[in-house]
């Protein structure tokens, strides 16, 4: 494989780019792990392989890695797969071992060469989940395969100690951090811009609440729900703090955040509550995209136009806003999965959002606003 050797103080790794299908069947999994319907067995373990008998015992005991949390874990990175399109699906890299010393054949260019592949599989010294994820996700998705490559650090030749060190470091220093994860912060942050502590706390409260249509539907890599994700909470933050931050001015006027938190997550709930009707069958329908990221950002952006027009009164807002979304029952068959991006073609997810929130917004007899991010 292609790889570039790395060298820091007297150590020397590497780093490739493994298509998804070719990395799968050089690693080995020493924990089992459960998707629907189907699970990776553990590989069996060689009383003499110390490393791996020693990371086995820690997925095996430690609480964070019990088999039901496990399938959690795997079946919530199965669900950002599936719903990441612009963001990486694996922006981090897996660490990888081998005691086996590879052999590294220069291609000319300084610290640039092939690298052999070793005689056994690899141990998977951190990124088991992500690896199990991708194998369920694949095995449902096989055309994606020659679309995903997973960024791989490789250690080889060294000693058992070496391995678990690593190991022990990694589980042990939880510093990093994610977007969701930070969205989820925004509040507690005194750097944060307001609009974006306002944008946090809807999208907190859209997750959460009981009569909220995106309750527990909205992908925060930790959320306790067991349902399907529609849409990644970083997704639909960017939607709503770029709508915050162009009202921020006149959110403040009307008495700032505390005031106007609920007025405008009860415009976002009662919009998806009326989108919700009219679009009848095709909402929660895996056949149709009306409830995957497409078309819920073009549909916010929607919102933002809607509110802006006739956000007022609240009472009797849902029939209101129903009525006004009506024409979309009769584009339904136009948001079928099958042959979507052939209907709505672009060049890339933002435009086609853009053109999406154009038509929908066509169709309602709705002013559009220009969306800046």
């Amino acid at each position: 494989m292609l790889a570039t050797q790395i060298r820091q103080k007297d150590g020397i790794f590497y780093f490739a780019s493994v298509p998804a299908k070719d990395l799968l069947s050089k690693v080995r999994f020493i924990s089992r792990f459960y998707g629907e319907g189907e699970e990776i067995a553990a590989e069996k373990i060689s009383p003499r392989d110390e490393i791996a008998q020693f990371i086995a015992k820690i997925e095996r005991s430690d609480k964070a890695f019990q088999r039901t949390i496990s399938r959690g874990k795997v079946k919530q990175l199965k669900n950002f797969y599936e719903t990441a399109i612009t963001q990486p699906p694996i922006p981090g890299t897996v660490l990888l071992f081998t005691s086996e010393k590879l052999g590294f054949r220069s291609a000319g260019v300084e610290g640039v060469g092939h690298l052999a592949a070793p005689e056994k599989k690899f141990l998977i010294v951190d990124g088991q989940h992500r690896l199990a994820a991708l194998r369920f996700h694949l095995n449902e998705r096989p055309e994606e395969a020659a679309t995903i490559q997973v960024p791989c650090m490789i250690f080889d030749g060294r000693s058992e100690d070496f391995a678990t060190e690593m190991f022990v470091i990694i589980n042990s220093t939880p510093t990093r951090i994610n977007k969701s994860h930070l969205i989820d912060l925004y509040e507690r942050v005194s750097w944060a811009e307001p609009h974006r502590k306002f944008a946090s706390r809807l999208v907190s409260s859209l997750y959460s609440e009981g009569d909220s249509p995106l309750r527990y539907r909205i992908n925060r890599l930790g959320g306790r729900s067991q349902k399907d994700k529609w849409i990644l909470q970083a997704e639909l933050f960017n939607e709503l703090q770029r709508w915050t931050a162009r009202e921020w001015r006149r959110i403040q006027v009307a008495g700032g955040s505390a005031r106007e938190a609920g007025r405008y997550y009860g415009m976002v709930r009662d919009f998806l509550k009326a989108a919700e009707r009219v679009w009848g069958d095709a909402w929660e329908n895996d056949s149709h995209m009306v409830t995957r990221p497409v078309t819920l950002k073009a549909m916010i952006r929607v919102c933002a136009d809607l509110a802006r027009e006739d956000g007022n009164p609240a009472e009797g807002r849902v029939a209101r806003w129903e009525k006004r979304l009506a024409p979309w029952a009769n584009q339904a068959r136009a948001f079928r999965a099958e042959g979507f991006y052939e209907r709505f073609p672009a060049k890339g997810e933002i435009e086609r959002v853009a053109r999406v929130h154009r038509d929908l917004a066509k169709w309602a007899g709705i002013s559009t606003i220009p969306n800046k991010a």
